[in-house]
């Protein structure tokens, strides 16, 4: 009983080796070929400040290995300036708050005209582009939006 046993791990072992060498030699194995995205990506909103709704609604390139890494990083820093952005507005507020509740009315309005310059759109300045969106390397030129 013992030698049948090492005689089929003998025998597996060298068809294992064969294999090895059959594979090496004929090259066949294409290894990770790029795959194109689906094309069903939808950002985040670079217009205005971001709502719930556009997070729940954002999707991403499906490729094989996940999704696109330079989508979700785009929106991931897009959502990290945002929460930054309403995180500071936040705290403009809450200082806002406590002057007028202390009484402070010139500190109030000072705070009061900042907020509202800082959210007020700017004239005059174009729109800020996006960042081109670069597709993986399948020896294609990179599309930038236009």
């Amino acid at each position: 009983m013992g030698q049948l046993l090492l005689f089929i791990v003998v025998a597996l072992v060298v068809a294992t080796i064969v294999f090895g060498v059959t594979v090496l030699l004929s090259g066949s194995d294409p290894g990770l070929t790029p795959v194109e995205p689906d094309g069903r990506a939808v950002p985040l909103p670079s217009d205005r400040p971001l709502g719930e709704d556009d997070i729940s609604r954002t999707r991403f390139d499906s490729v094989w290995r996940g999704y696109r890494m330079e989508q979700v990083d785009q929106a991931l820093q897009r959502a990290a300036y945002d929460i930054g952005y309403k995180g500071e507005l936040i705290g403009v507020l809450e200082a806002e708050v406590a002057a007028l509740r202390e009484g402070r009315t010139e500190d109030a309005d000072a705070l009061r005209k900042a907020r509202e310059a800082a959210m007020a759109p700017v004239a005059g300045l174009p729109p800020i582009p996006e960042p081109p969106v670069i597709p993986m390397d399948t020896g294609q030129e990179p599309v930038e939006k236009q």
